[in-house]
């Protein structure tokens, strides 16, 4: 079943807390479910979740798991920063992976009565902290790094079985690989690679500014061959391509995290097709120059037809019309990063304040659900149900 067609599944309270005990007992996360009242504050069976790595009052990183009210359900303890988060066609499973240069990520099976696994990186691998289903739901790609060659991999696992066990790898074609998705008939990967080289001996530390090459590859995803790769304007090779979500056309909205100098100006998202040359969309006035050249989070609403790009470091949220490019608006959420589709048209975004907040319509107000004591949500927001 393709990304993009995903239906909704019925939500098991029973199933739920069930795999919420397993969540507990098993010693790598211990696993805190919260009070059975909280999942009776849901409207129904059919209720919307959401998940996203966060930070806890405690000090520790975990997944919290929300409903549309932002109301924390539950929250599973990660043994490290936490970033993206990878949802299964099925909507069954996901699957969190640690911030770069991390290397663990975590399978679990929220609905079952099932300890989530473990999976960690090749030995000279680390995880970029994103990953991908394959259409049927049997494979996960996650996008790592070959430090010792300075080469993106994606490496493939078999998800089918439990535990999930990795079974190869096929290049990135680009250094830095970091967000990864697959196209709507299931047939091709769209890799961002962002062009950063990057060591785990040297942390987070970047090693090839004045060459950066960042690009977005188009993967036959059956075979591994390169389909097709596009680059920007070498004048904006140090605009790092990162985050991205695809549009009701299968193209690709990418956010982009510049890496020249500050007092600089560049196009912040790019608009990406396999049959096209890339685009890039100027910042609109007022906020050109004040959004930081970061953009943290990229989501298209459940239509496909809104694209929403946020810039926690600027405070605000921007939303474009994926027909027309045209800009739609902007929401102004200070540390809003984690942005998710809240039904067709919709959203939530969560902030690095621990604010839960929605919003409607890109010109409207956005209504904060909730913010609950001593969360502090990172980067991703994503729908789980």
């Amino acid at each position: 079943m393709p990304l993009t067609e995903t239906r909704r599944t019925a939500f098991s309270r029973r199933g739920f807390l069930t795999a919420l005990g397993g969540l507990a007992a098993a010693p790598a996360f211990s696993g805190s479910p919260m009070a059975e009242s909280l999942l009776e504050r849901r409207a129904g069976d059919d209720a919307a979740l959401f998940a996203s790595a966060c930070k806890m009052a405690d000090g520790r990183y975990g997944i919290g798991l929300l409903d549309d009210y932002g109301t924390v359900l539950a929250r599973i303890t990660l043994p490290g920063r936490g970033h993206g988060i990878a949802v299964s066609p099925d909507r069954q499973r996901f699957v969190a992976f640690a911030r770069r240069p991390g290397t663990f990520a975590i399978l679990v099976r929220p609905f079952e009565d099932v300890s989530p696994a473990m999976l960690v990186a090749e030995t000279g691998r680390h995880f970029y902290g994103h990953g991908c289903f394959s259409a049927d739901g049997r494979l996960l790609y996650a996008v790592e790094n070959d430090f010792a060659t300075n080469r993106g991999v994606i490496g493939v696992y078999d998800v089918s079985g439990w535990p999930p066990r990795r079974i190869g790898e096929i290049p990135s074609f680009g250094i830095g690989p970091h967000d990864i998705a697959l196209s709507a008939g299931g047939t091709t990967l769209v890799v961002a690679n962002g062009g950063i080289e990057t060591h785990p001996d040297t942390g987070r530390e970047k090693l090839n500014l004045e060459t950066m090459q960042p690009s977005v590859a188009f993967i036959d995803a059956a075979t591994g061959n390169l389909l097709v790769r596009h680059r920007l304007n070498p004048a904006l090779h140090q605009l790092s391509l990162r985050h991205m979500a695809l549009d009701e056309k299968g193209r690709a909205w990418v956010g982009g995290q510049y890496e020249g100098p500050a007092s600089d100006a560049p196009p912040l998202v790019a608009v990406i097709h396999q049959d096209d040359v890339p685009r890039t969309i100027d910042v609109p006035q007022p906020f050109a120059g004040k959004l930081r050249n970061y953009i943290g989070s990229v989501t298209a609403n459940g239509r496909g037809d809104v694209i929403a790009t946020s810039a926690p470091r600027g405070g605000h949220t921007l939303f474009w019309s994926a027909g027309s490019w045209n800009f739609l608006g902007a929401q102004s959420i200070p540390d809003g990063c984690g942005v998710a589709p809240a039904d067709q048209g919709s959203f939530l975004i969560s902030d690095g304040n621990g604010g839960v907040s929605y919003v409607g319509e890109p010109d409207e107000p956005p209504e904060v659900l909730s913010r609950p004591p001593g969360y502090s949500w990172d980067n991703h927001l994503v729908a789980i149900s």
